[in-house]
């Protein structure tokens, strides 16, 4: 049998088997690594994809000469009819449904990571992290008419018909909370999993209660990924369009009442999209300049979000 074996060795030294797994192995590794690089190249492609579309058609709208960039924005009216092109109005509505949502998203998402993390138990975790994570699943026009046809009438009874119209940002604002809270939760509970048993049980050696070691020692030591789960969350507010499209308003309005009917800046690119545009209209056009500004801002929280975790990232030997 020994001699068998080496009368089927090549001129390298190794038996035909062996050499023949490995030339399978480095096809295989060479797949791999081309598919991996393709999919990495597919996404840079389509990102400069976009950008290059928001800049070319955001040019020609900041190139007519009825349009100002100072003006565009600080400008406080948005009325393409008569040549204003004050994005403040549609800024200001984004930026109040987004502070609405996260004052429901971030208490009660991070209470939830906290809970799932710390204190439910293995069942428990397995049972309610499914649930949480369907509210993610649910097609957000859904939530969109939940705001409209169920929040919007609670707050109507409890602070009056007078005070809170049927359209209004409060509603949109309070279900688009719900909406992100899932992305929170799970990015934080991930974050303080991450941190090392060892922290823990040194904190229980030194007498520690549980709250002490969750609230001083395991919150503190994940703070760069609840960080960032924070502004993923931000960002994802500022980005969602059929909650506001549909329970928001549909008309500028530079107003912070929260029970005023106001139109978000994506709110407003579906409602002018799916009107009859034609290809060269100032509208048209305008919409590339609102969805320029929306991209920008979200690329401006990731940068930031991404300085967070590495300025703040605990590194456990």
């Amino acid at each position: 049998m020994f001699e068998q074996t080496v009368s089927t060795e090549n001129n390298n030294g190794f038996p035909k088997k062996i050499d023949g797994l490995k030339k399978k192995r480095r096809w295989s590794e060479f797949i791999i690594q081309m598919s991996l690089f393709l999919a990495g190249f597919f996404s840079i492609f389509t990102t400069l994809g976009i950008v290059y579309t928001l800049g070319k058609e955001a040019l020609l709208f900041f190139k007519r000469p009825e349009v100002d960039l100072i003006e565009f924005l600080t400008g406080t009216q948005w009325q393409p009819h008569i040549a204003e092109f004050g994005i403040l109005p549609l800024a200001s509505a984004t930026l109040l449904t987004t502070a609405i949502a996260m004052l429901i998203a971030i208490p009660l998402g991070l209470t939830v990571a906290i809970f799932l993390s710390e204190y439910a138990t293995l069942k428990m975790r397995n049972t309610l992290k499914p649930i949480l994570e369907l509210l993610a699943g649910i097609p957000t026009i859904v939530y969109g008419y939940f705001a409209l046809t169920f929040v919007t009438p609670i707050l109507r009874d409890i602070f009056g018909k007078d005070v809170v119209n049927i359209y209004n940002t409060s509603s949109a604002g309070l279900v688009m909370g719900i909406l992100i809270l899932p992305l929170i939760a799970s990015v934080s509970e991930d974050a303080l999993t991450a941190v090392p048993r060892s922290l823990r049980e040194a904190a229980y050696g030194l007498g520690a209660t549980k709250n002490e070691v969750v609230f001083k020692v395991v919150l503190p030591a994940a703070l760069s990924g609840i960080s960032a789960a924070v502004i993923l969350g931000i960002s994802r507010a500022i980005g969602e369009t059929m909650i506001v499209a549909v329970a928001a308003g549909a008309g500028p309005n530079l107003t912070l009442n929260p029970f005023k009917g106001a139109e978000t800046m994506t709110g407003h690119i579906v409602r002018i999209s799916s009107g009859d545009l034609s290809y060269d209209s100032i509208d048209y056009d305008s919409i590339f300049a609102i969805g320029l500004v929306l991209f920008l801002s979200t690329l401006i929280l990731n940068i930031i979000s991404q300085w967070i975790v590495r300025r703040f990232r605990e590194v456990y030997e």
